[in-house]
Order: C-alpha cells, then structure tokens, then sequence
C-alpha cells in the first residue's frame, strides 16, 4: 500500500460518531498540523490525532501538542465574566463575582470614558499578546488607535521576538523570521544554531536537524548549556550568557581571514563590510575566548566548518535575543549569511525559532507600540495616510507612537497611564523585574484582563472578561517560516465566552465607537478588512485569501494579489528591501551583559523552557501530564559549584538578585557552566525567575535582558528537601 494511502486511511478511520477537523497546534511557532477529534453529539473536542499533510511537522508533535486539546473544556475555564467587587484583594484570585456582559461592558465603558474625561485620551493603555489570529491581533491595534484613541500600545513579543524584527529590519531592510522555507532546512549542509534549545523548544523541527547529521552535514551549536541538541553537535560553543555579540564578531572575522567571503556578493549587494571589519579584526579567536570562555580550537573549527559547507543556514533563538544587546546579536549572526552571501537561495540563509504561535504575524498589523498593518511605520506620513483610507479615519486622528511594553509599566507607576486593556499575555509572569511590574499592575485606577482562565495577571483586575481557545474561532496564524495557515473552528465557545475580536467590536460600540466596527460580524469580514489593510505594506496579506490557504496548505508572504502564489524563498533575486536593493552587513562594537558577577553576585543567571511549558504556563500548568512531568521550577547547578555551595541534588536554596529572591530545588547537572544558573521561567506567583531579572532594555528593540544577570544562591540553614516553601 502507498505510504500516503496509508497515512489517509489512518486519519479516516475515527468512530462514526466523531469526525476530524483539520487545524494547527496553539502553542508555538511551528504550528504544527492537527486534527481535533470532535464528538459529533455533543460538538466537544475529545481528543487530537495527527495530522500528515502539512509539510512542516509531517504529523509529528509534541507533548504539548498532544494535550492541548485539553484546555478547551477545561474546569478552569471562565464562563462569565468577573467583577471585583473588593478592591482590597487585588492581586489575588478572591474578591471576584459573576456578572453578565451587559454590566460588565457598561462598567468598562464608563470607567473608561471618566478616566479619558479626566487625564485625557493616552491615560489608557493596551497590552496584547501574539497567541491569537493575525484577524485578532490587527482588530487589536485598531481597537486601541481607534476606538480608545491612546497612543499607548505595546504586546508581550516585545518580551519574546522584537530583537529578532529588529535585527532582520536592520540588516535586511525587512522582518520575516526565515528566508527559506522549513522544508529546505534539513537539506543543508550545515546548521549554525545559536541560543535556541531547539529539542525542548521547537522539538518537531528535530528530524530535520539530525537529517542534516545523517547526510554527512555538520551541525554548531551556541549555548552556554549543553543541551540535547548542543549534546549532538560538532561543535559546541559553550559561551558564557550574554557574550554571543563577541562570537559572532569573531565568526565573521574568522571567515574573512580563511578566505571564505564572497567577495562579489558583498561588492554587488551589501553595504558596511569595511566598516565591519575594522570593528570585529579585534576578535580573534584567542581575544573571543577571554570574553566568552569558548576554547580558541571550538572557534576557528567553527567557523571552518561553516565557512566550506556549499551551503549553510544560520539559526538563533531568544538566547541571543533577549539581551540588551538583542538586536546588534541577531545582526552580528545575520553578518555570517551576508559576508559569505549564503542567503537568497535555497537551503542557505537566516532564520529564527519563532517562540509564540503567532509571533511572525502578531508582529506585523500593528500591535506594536510604532507599527501599523502590514508592518507599516506610524511615523510614516504615507503609511499613516494607507491605514486610515481603510478605516475611515484622517491621519489628524491617528495617535502618535507609544513605548514598549515595560516602559508602559514605568508610565503606570507614575500615573501617567491609568487604565490598562490586557489580553492574551500574562505579565504578571512573563515580565522581568517582576516585583516593579505587579506593583505597576496594582497601581492602575481600572483593569480590564481577557483570558480564557484567571491567570496570575488576571488577578490583578476589576473586570476579567471570558475570551476563547484557539479551537472555538477560525482565522489564521503566521508560523516561523512566514507561511500563513488557517486555524479552524472546532467547537462553539465554552459557557459565555467570545473570541477577542467580538469582544472588541461590542465594547466599540458602547464607547461611542461603534461606526468603525459594527460592520465586522464574523472572524472572516475581519480578514477581509485586515487583508485590504496590509495592502502595499512590506508584509503584504492581500493575496492570501483562505481559499488560497487552504489549497496550497498555507500561503507565504508578501503576496500581493490573486495571481500570487507567495514567497517561499526571500532574495532569490539578491534584491533586499533597503533603498538601494543592498543587505546592510553592520558594523558592532562588543559591550558586555547590563549586569556582570561580581564578589557579592559571583554567578551569571539564565533562563528558559522546558518541553513540557509554554510561556507563562497558564494554559500547560492546567494541564495534567503536563503538570505531572514538570509540577514545579528548579535551578541547574554545575557539581562543581554545588559543591563549592555545600548544596545537594533536590535541596532547596535561596537563589537572588539587586533585584529580588526566589527559592528553587537544586538540579545538579554537568550540562552547564561552572559560573551559570538555570531556571525555567513557566511558574508564577513566588515561583517565578521573573523576581529576578533584569529590566535593562535594548536601545533599539526594547527588549529586556532576561538571559542574563548576576545572581547569587544560598544554602538555607535547615538543609530543606522536598517541596517548594
């Protein structure tokens, strides 16, 4: 039998009183292909079952893929919506009733009006997240320009994929979070990945990666864990946090003096290469060390290998992303790709582990805090003028750039903003400098929260509004490698809840703004103002129409009009999205992590997942197995250390910083450096690492340095084991 026939005749065969919905995965960027199971007598999700047709994950997923059905019809799912009724308990699960929609919209809109009245339009705020549909997050950003009228809009990617957009905009004039598609990277011929624990994070991509190894390909990991995939490589640079800005400077450096740059590719298409190599010259392989720890030998085989494989793709995660230096980090990795003109051709290029579902397209309709749809600038006259010819306002009304997501936090702490909007994110634990934000959070005159549970950041409003699963709308998502794809409807909302998008046309129109919503009643009229709305911009929609999704399993962009079938491939014709057609290849001078050890904070922390978690942990802590596998946090510590700590395996230690504590079971581990402490930043509440870290922000992409700071732990004097106090 065919191995495809087979594949069908396996999703075919379901029992007769269920039938299979085809969709993608909620969690993150690879929206890996599904099937829901759907009982057909009670319309209920009951189950997942693997989806072989989508070429990305080829029906393969993970332990969060698996279970994420499970969420829909939660016990934990909110029914109603929620009024807090004793504002003594803010920043608590208590304090809360029931309500109907009707007094819950009436309270917001007048709160909203008298805040508005009283300390003008900008004294309210949104704060979005990047889990929803692209049809979601661009009514977002039109609902906080429009119907709110305030200029202060920012989302939770500014935590998670900013440095990325801004790197990617920087070097390549554009933004898109692969230049190639998904498919091609297991035919490479060498993968350089770069802060990305690639096997617990995006473990579906996996097959493609060991295929390289199989095929004789060669696979360099920078990570200052060893993780599984840094376990298998060839190379492991095991650099210390923060220091990736001096690798890569010595990659590039180390390139050029092997005689690996193409040199007619940087004369005919790049501009900066001599001012490159005046800075990274002083980065020679034994200068790297000193600053990065990583042998002189990893380096220059490293670069060697990379430098001869025929083809090559250069790889990276929020480990190099989430520094101060993010942005200048992805640059400097990008400036390998363009010295040796590895990039606008199949199986080479540039691409970066997108960590949230919708992280590529929630970035590019206008959620952020200067961007409007179709990655347009509202600093832009021109784009300004594009945006309101659709939504049927002058440029006079458009508000004026925001700030980025923490600097909204400050604004709150001094009154500035009064009332804040949040849906899909969960700052309360995903925010660094944890004790700041939940007293910012505090602060606010009024809080409206969207979410499908009470999250930790639920917590803290007067109003939670019940929103939907992903399974209970239909719209669609742009996965890491820029392909856009349908998320379909599985069942109708759970109790009282609505999808985001609903919510926000009904609040529209108590607010008085009802003229520039009402028209939208169902998720597909969105897309249809959302695709004319990206029209002409750089992350051009139009031509994605679902029908067009649908028949080509998902569409890439831009793609401009009906004729268009998408771009797979970025650059094939070496043309880059700069005025002058040229990649810029950037010029980066080190500068060493916000935070460096010192005597009394002698060792460096770090962060990150873990394959069972997602995020905040607000969906996958719901989760049984998922709980079970991983009920609490911990911190690695190399045996070296614990030993110099006097700590033992599941002893419990107090692990601080300027900035806050937190205590956390000891996992000793020889997968990390010596100088080097681990957490997983899932957990809320006083679990969370968040307490910890550090608020120094990216002067371009204004993203937090999360990956690295100087900490300090100390054994408790009673030796606890056990469960966390």
């Amino acid at each position: 039998m065919p191995k495809d026939k087979f594949y069908r005749d396996i999703e075919n065969k379901h029992h007769p009183k269920e039938k299979l919905v085809p969709t993608h995965c909620s969690y993150c960027g690879m929206q890996c292909g599904m099937n829901l199971r759907v009982d057909t007598d009670s319309n209920k999700i009951i189950g997942v079952e693997p989806r072989y047709d989508f070429p990305v994950n080829l029906g393969k997923m993970c332990p969060k893929g698996v279970t994420a059905y499970q969420q829909t019809n939660h016990d934990d799912r909110l029914l109603r919506p929620l009024i807090r009724d004793d504002a003594s308990k803010k920043g608590t699960k208590e304090g809360f009733r029931e309500a109907s929609w009707d007094e819950a919209y009436d309270l917001i809109a007048r709160k909203f009006k008298e805040l508005q009245n009283n300390y003008g339009k900008d004294s309210l705020s949104v704060f979005s997240g990047v889990s929803m549909t692209n049809e979601k997050c661009y009514l977002t950003g039109k609902f906080a320009r429009v119907a709110l009228q305030t200029r202060y809009i920012d989302y939770n990617g500014r935590f998670c994929m900013s440095s990325a957009a801004a790197g990617f905009m920087r070097s390549l004039g554009v933004d898109r979070g692969s230049t190639l598609p998904w498919t091609d990277i297991h035919q490479t011929d060498c993968l350089f990945i770069a802060g990305s624990n690639t096997a617990e994070c995006h473990p579906t991509s996996m097959f493609r990666v060991w295929e390289v190894q199989n095929r004789g390909g060669y696979l360099i990991v920078a990570d200052p864990r060893e993780t599984p995939i840094a376990r298998r490589a060839d190379v492991h640079l095991d650099l210390k946090p923060g220091t990736d800005l001096a690798l890569a400077n010595c990659m590039v450096n180390l390139l050029v003096q092997q005689g690996f740059a193409d040199e007619a590719f940087i004369r005919e298409h790049t501009n900066g290469f001599e001012e490159t190599m005046e800075v990274v010259k002083a980065f020679t392989p034994e200068y790297t060390s000193e600053i990065t720890g990583v042998a002189p030998e990893k380096l220059i085989r490293a670069a060697e290998i990379y430098g001869k494989a025929p083809n090559a793709v250069v790889m990276f995660a929020r480990g190099i992303e989430q520094q101060h230096k993010g942005t200048d980090n992805v640059s400097a990795y990008t400036n390998m790709c363009l010295v040796t003109g590895k990039i606008g051709r199949p199986k080479s290029g540039v691409a970066t582990f997108t960590g949230q579902g919708n992280g590529q397209g929630g970035r590019e309709h206008g959620q952020k805090a200067d961007a409007l749809p179709g990655y347009r600038k509202i600093t832009n006259p021109k784009h300004v003028q594009e945006v309101c010819s659709v939504w049927g306002i002058t440029p006079e009304e458009m508000p004026q750039p925001g700030v980025s997501a923490y600097e909204m936090f400050e604004l709150m702490t001094e009154k500035t903003i009064r009332g804040l909007y949040l849906l899909c994110s969960n700052p309360a634990v995903s925010a660094p400098n944890q004790n700041f934000v939940r007293s910012a959070l505090k602060s606010l005159d009024f809080m409206v929260c969207c979410d499908m549970f009470l999250s930790e950041s639920a917590e803290f409003a007067d109003v939670v509004l019940p929103s939907v699963t992903w399974s209970e709308d239909e719209g669609t998502v742009t996965n890491l490698e820029g392909r856009i794809i349908k998320i379909n409807k599985a069942q109708e909302p759970f109790g009282e809840s609505k999808p985001d998008w609903q919510i926000q046309v009904e609040l529209s129109e108590r607010l008085g703004r009802g003229q520039y919503f009402r028209h939208l009643t169902t998720a597909s009229k969105v897309a249809e103002e959302f695709r004319l709305a990206s029209k002409g911009g750089y992350a051009d929609y139009y031509g994605a129409t679902w029908d067009k999704i649908e028949k080509q399993n998902g569409v890439f962009w831009p793609c401009r009009d009906e004729q268009d079938q998408g771009t797979p491939y970025m650059f094939l014709d070496k043309k880059f999205y700069h005025p002058d057609g040229k990649a810029k290849i950037c010029a980066l001078p080190y500068r060493p992590p916000a935070e460096e050890p010192c005597e009394q904070y002698p060792l460096r922390l770090t962060t990150g997942r873990v394959v069972y978690h997602y995020l905040s942990g607000n969906q996958t802590r719901r989760i049984p197995f998922l709980r079970d596998m991983c009920p609490e946090p911990f911190v690695e510590v190399h045996p070296e250390t614990a030993k110099l700590y006097g700590i033992e395996h599941e002893e419990i230690v107090r692990l601080y910083t300027r900035r806050g504590e937190a205590y956390f079971k000891v996992k000793i581990i020889e997968a990390i450096r010596q100088d080097t402490v681990f957490v997983p930043y899932h957990f809320g509440h006083e679990q969370s690492i968040n307490l910890l870290t550090i608020a120094a922000l990216d002067p371009m992409s204004r993203m937090p340095e999360f990956k690295a700071c100087a900490a300090q732990i100390e054994k408790l004097a009673n030796g606890t084991k056990g469960a966390l106090l």
